[in-house]
């Protein structure tokens, strides 16, 4: 059993080494290839009024009271000619938000502007379907999309369809900002880690030419390639990364614009956050079962994109790998302190541990280009969204492994708040689940797990893991006390907007 607990743990700890490796790949694309990417943006020149093409905006709602008349007011304010958009809120919504919606498209559309409130028959194939749905009739050569708490920036169709002069670029995406990152340490930490992938992954497979992904929202497509890729699809609950890898394959250009921002909600909620982990983390996995052997057997394909189409498709494989190690480690400390004969094997096993330092880089570069004020933060963060991600490493282990073995679940959105600051209240948010299940009393119980392996370094006088439990430690217990908390919040008489017609 001993063994088998190395084993399990060296296995571990060198896949994820292995993976890291790609990040610091990427990383190094990064910092070496700004010149090109700032190139690639002046690239894209302004086109005159007259040359602007038909661009169909796509909302897709469901039970959104709270944002949706935010989301239609900003979108119809738009700098782009009146009589070349079309704008199509695709509504699957049973609640309130259909009326809201009716109201607001009445009101645009008396001053003239192109807005249809369509209402499909039946909400079949959840995000994906209402996409495809909506494509059939849709008016324009491009598809820009956006989930409704995003607040586009006003010259977003602007700065992102010059770059379809290039009749190969299918695909046109911007980098997410937050709304309310300052709201509660998890916006703040869910804001600390998108950024990275925003800024890292996003900017370093674009400017390689790796295989990359539309990120389901603030971002333009070439309604032709959605065509010739085999249009949206449901089968997956990610039909944003399936659909870009597809159309990819068939030769299609990636452009990301990590200089436009499209602001959007955090999830302020544990259970809001947890649903959206879920979506992402079991998508990825399905997409990876779908699409790697496409991957490998696309002539043209290089073996350096197909590896990091590897690291890519199968990233959510890390969770099952976080919590391996944080479950070995505990048995480790006592393994250790019997077999003094063994220490080579722990010395080799410790030069893994450069993880560390690129995890390090791979948060901290992005952090310290965009944190204008208080770097020093980064010191708090870090170890802190790490922890949060440890904490969640169960519920995503759950979610990666149903994606592999295929088992399918319904399209779960993540509830939206339209709240920004601390003092604004979501308590009663109708949309927010308010249920405890039994993941949320086993992390509970693997954080009084690793306060045991805390009370065992002492006992045995061996600290080597004393960090890692406090981080898994604080990790689970954040997870599981935020779960607790947020699903004990009373739900009463929430505000609705108003519908005025």
């Amino acid at each position: 059993m001993e063994v088998i607990v190395l084993i399990l743990y060296g296995l571990a700890l060198m896949l994820l080494f292995f993976y890291n490796c790609g990040q610091l790949s990427l990383i190094i694309i990064y910092l070496r290839t700004e010149r090109k990417r700032r190139a690639a943006m002046l690239a894209a020149d302004t086109l005159s009024p007259a040359s602007l093409p038909r661009v169909t905006i796509q909302l897709p709602v469901y039970n959104e009271l709270y944002v949706v008349e935010r989301l239609i007011d900003t979108v119809v304010q738009l700098n782009y000619p009146k009589d070349k958009l079309d704008i199509q809120v695709l509504d699957d919504s049973t609640d309130e938000t259909v009326d809201i919606i009716a109201a607001r498209v009445n009101t645009y559309k008396r001053q003239g502007f192109d807005i249809e409130h369509v209402r499909r028959p039946e909400r079949k194939g959840f995000k994906a379907g209402a996409l495809a749905y909506g494509l059939e009739f849709a008016k324009g050569e491009f598809i820009a999309i956006f989930d409704a708490d995003f607040v586009p920036d006003p010259d977003f169709l602007l700065k992102t369809i010059p770059h379809f002069s290039d009749p190969k670029v299918a695909i046109v995406q911007t980098r997410w900002e937050h709304l309310n990152e300052d709201f509660s340490l998890l916006t703040q930490l869910q804001a600390f880690g998108l950024n990275a992938h925003f800024t890292i992954e996003q900017s370093g497979r674009y400017a390689a030419d790796f295989l990359a992904n539309f990120n389901g929202t603030g971002g333009v497509w070439r309604k032709v390639a959605i065509a010739d890729a085999g249009g949206w699809q449901s089968d997956t609950l990610t039909e944003d990364l399936d659909l870009s890898y597809r159309a990819q394959l068939r030769g299609w250009k990636f452009v990301y614009r990590e200089d436009v921002g499209s602001p959007a909600e955090l999830p302020v909620a544990m259970n809001a956050l947890k649903s959206q982990q879920y979506r992402w983390m079991k998508g990825a996995a399905e997409c990876a079962r779908k699409l790697f052997v496409k991957v490998l057997k696309t002539p043209g394909v290089s073996f350096t994109m197909k590896l990091h189409a590897f690291f890519h498709l199968f990233s959510s494989a890390t969770f099952i790998l976080v919590l391996i190690l944080g479950i070995m480690s505990v048995p480790l400390i006592y393994i250790r302190s019997r077999h003094p004969e063994w220490e080579w094997v722990f010395v080799v096993i410790n030069l893994f541990q450069f993880n560390l330092l690129i995890l390090i880089a791979f948060y901290g570069v992005p952090f310290w280009l965009l944190e204008k004020e208080n770097k020093a933060k980064l010191a708090w963060y870090f170890p802190m969204y790490s922890s949060l991600m440890m904490g969640l490493s169960l519920h995503n282990t759950i979610a990666v492994i149903e994606g592999y073995v295929g088992r399918k679940t319904p399209f779960i959105r993540t509830p939206k708040f339209n709240v920004k600051t601390a003092k604004d209240s979501w308590n009663a948010n109708k949309y927010v689940s308010r249920r405890i299940t039994w993941l949320t009393v086993v992390e509970g119980l693997l954080a009084l797990y690793f306060l045991g392996g805390l009370a065992l370094a002492i006992y045995i006088d061996d600290f080597r893991m004393f960090f890692l439990h406090i981080m898994l430690m604080v990790g689970f217990g954040m997870v599981c006390i935020y779960s607790l908390v947020h699903a004990g919040r009373r739900s009463v008489g929430a505000p609705l907007p108003s519908v005025s017609a």
